[in-house]
């Protein structure tokens, strides 16, 4: 019983989006045909790698054991057909301010290895900014927090996070309209998504907003915040990234957002653009 790319591509699948089904349609089979494979695949091992469940699959120890060789053989595989057909070695790649260029270090990294003559520009800023820079062409592929907006724009959901309030003026309030009424309101930019929340939070509890400042370093933000400037909105994943103290959830309805990989509808994805997202969702499970 041989086991080929297709297999490996789909077990990959699979344990990345948690579905079967979701997994089929990602890469165009018939739920029965990827049912079909994934039990190849355990046959071929003689081990149990899923774990069936009412609203998906997770991997068993083994299953994760698995995941990470084949993910390595994915990289090499995807190496070999991008130097054999001569593409290219750039990658043009954006993210919000707030994610940070230092999140994909680990990825950027595993691709310089493979390609020393990789070429790579990045842009960071508001979702809105990084989103018109892939419309105008002048990025290819994107990771940004937020909700899709856009027509033109292909959008890859990669994982959920949650929003939160932070700055210490809050300690002194025992209701969250309260903690935000009247205080000075610090953002990186009018476009990103954590103004759009905010706005609807205070028009929603018809709260009256303090001064409004734009402060483009992030970090000098969320510093500011911790020290009584100011009130802003983060995701919660940040927090310990960060060492954030003072922070606040948020009510339920204005809670979730979504991290998303974002491209032109008509982009074709390279070799490299393929690695770089693999080596980020293997990140992102770990």
């Amino acid at each position: 019983m041989n086991i080929d790319m297709s297999d490996i591509r789909s077990f990959v699948t699979v344990a990345e989006l948690k579905s079967i089904s979701a997994a089929a349609h990602k890469l165009n089979y018939l739920q029965s045909n990827m049912t079909a494979k994934i039990k190849k695949i355990e046959n071929h091992y003689k081990r149990q790698l899923f774990i069936r469940k009412p609203k998906g699959v997770e991997l068993t120890e083994s299953g994760m054991n698995l995941y990470s060789q084949y993910k390595k053989m994915m990289f090499t595989w995807e190496e070999t057909e991008h130097k054999i057909y001569q593409e290219e070695n750039y990658l043009r790649f954006g993210t919000n301010t707030s994610l940070g260029g230092m999140r994909f270090y680990p990825s950027f990294s595993q691709l310089y290895t493979a390609y020393p003559d990789l070429s790579i520009t990045m842009k960071t800023g508001a979702t809105g900014f990084i989103e018109d820079e892939i419309l105008a062409g002048n990025l290819d592929i994107a990771y940004v927090l937020g909700h899709p907006k856009h027509k033109n724009l292909q959008y890859i959901h990669k994982a959920e996070d949650q929003l939160v309030i932070i700055g210490k003026n809050m300690i002194n309030h025992d209701h969250f309209h309260e903690c935000l009424h009247q205080q000075n309101i610090l953002l990186a930019s009018e476009a990103c998504c954590y103004a759009t929340t905010l706005d609807q939070i205070y028009a929603d509890y018809q709260l009256s907003k303090g001064e409004l400042t734009y402060i483009h370093d992030h970090e000098a933000l969320i510093h500011f915040t911790q020290l009584g400037m100011g009130v802003s909105m983060i995701a919660k994943s940040l927090i310990q990234k960060f060492n954030i103290e003072y922070y606040r959830e948020i009510p339920e309805q204005y809670r979730n957002i979504g991290l998303y990989l974002i491209a032109r509808n008509d982009h074709v994805f390279t070799a490299i653009e393929k690695q770089f997202i693999g080596l980020n969702d293997s990140l992102e499970r770990s």
